[in-house]
């Protein structure tokens, strides 16, 4: 079945401004066959810098084309993180909760984690300040690469094109 959504729908979606039945419509129903295009186009626009994205990671951390041709973590604020490759965790500034002083700012008494089995690490961008993501692990667990994206086989084998 074919269905097309106009970008501005698209844009609301981004934004968080959609009804929860036309949210509901959407993620439940069929995908437009240009929705990756389109939304890579309205991520774009939404930037100040002019790398194209090649594939967005989460809500604010793209893979972007540098003009020589290298793959980059970029976010939204502009900051590079490492090559795509790399755990762009490790270049993130890091906020470890591992205490119940730390815990209890966000949880109240008695609903956090025991610090001693368990540490929050927040993820924030060095140049926003912005909280990218929170990780929930043991003390000296080591920092995980989530996801390391193949993007030349995305492109060819599930766009059919090359990438850009």
């Amino acid at each position: 079945m074919s269905v097309s959504h106009d970008i501005n729908t698209l844009r609301e979606l981004k934004d968080g401004k959609l009804s929860f039945e036309k949210l509901h419509g959407l993620i439940s129903g069929f995908k437009d066959a240009d929705r990756f295009d389109k939304m890579v186009q309205i991520w774009q626009e939404s930037v100040e810098w002019d790398d194209p994205i090649l594939l967005p990671l989460a809500e604010h951390l793209f893979v972007v084309r540098k003009p020589d041709g290298r793959r980059v973590v970029k976010s939204t604020w502009g900051y590079e993180y490492c090559d795509v490759q790399e755990n762009w965790k490790l270049h993130a500034k890091v906020f470890v909760r591992d205490s119940e002083e730390l815990i209890n700012e966000i949880y109240p008494d008695k609903l956090g984690c025991d610090p001693e089995w368990m540490q929050l690490r927040e993820y924030y961008d060095p140049l926003s300040g912005a909280l990218l993501e929170v990780e929930v692990v043991p003390p000296g667990y080591p920092i995980v690469h989530d996801f390391k994206p193949d993007i030349d086989t995305f492109y060819r084998d599930w766009l059919g094109r090359p990438v850009p």
